[in-house]
């Protein structure tokens, strides 16, 4: 049964189409199920010649167990990072920020509001050799945001993983401002040059008139 990837473009998002997980593909009317549902967003970054991304989508996204957990406690949020490289930039930002490092498959837990509180890359479904899983990070994650929230987002907040979100945002729009301030300059300049060179064709015509008008009374 597909979910709702099947009629994205990417071929990294095609690639989960298939998973028991009710992915959903990036958007604001994500995050107002969120909101209305009251639940938190679990958002998964990667593309399709990852080899970590492959092997958590075999081995995590696929497992039966792990994926009901997912689609009952969380809007789940698939986004291919070479086709929304602005959205990676954000919470690659936010996971250094909370981790001190990053990488691919990027998994990060956040609020409706899309506030980080939780980062990793690469998590099997369930815990070994004394690591964790995403079903005991799952089940941990819902139990706290139903019974003692405030603790969850505290972990966001004291790591700075908003602030390093909204920051990156900031950069990536003072980019874009100078880029558009660029290339309306490089349209103004010709036309610039064109007014300046009719002016100057002016002010030399009225000069030599004059001059052409004494020449000829004088002949």
């Amino acid at each position: 049964m597909s979910n709702r990837l099947s009629t994205e473009r990417s071929p990294y998002l095609l690639q989960h189409a298939e998973n028991p997980v009710d992915w959903r593909p990036w958007g604001p009317e994500v995050f107002e199920e969120a909101k209305r549902t009251d639940k938190p967003v679990l958002l998964s970054i990667g593309y399709s010649t990852c080899h970590w991304c492959h092997v958590m989508g075999r081995e995590t996204f696929r497992d039966r167990e792990t994926a009901e957990t997912l689609n009952r406690e969380f809007v789940c949020i698939k986004v291919d990072r070479e086709e929304r490289p602005d959205v990676d930039g954000v919470y690659m930002a936010a996971c250094q920020a909370l981790t001190g490092s990053g990488g691919w498959p990027l998994t990060i837990l956040m609020t409706p509001e899309q506030e980080p509180f939780w980062a990793g890359t690469y998590l099997p479904p369930r815990g070994r050799n004394g690591g964790l899983g995403l079903l005991e990070l799952a089940d941990e994650v819902s139990r706290l945001w139903r019974s003692d929230r405030r603790r969850l987002l505290e972990l966001g907040q004291r790591s700075g993983a908003g602030d390093a979100a909204m920051a990156k945002i900031a950069a990536d729009l003072s980019e874009e401002s100078e880029a558009a301030l660029e290339d309306q300059v490089s349209r103004v300049e010709p036309a610039l040059v064109l007014v300046c060179s009719i002016l100057v064709g002016l002010i030399l015509l009225s000069v030599m008139l004059p001059l052409m008008n004494i020449m000829s009374a004088i002949g």
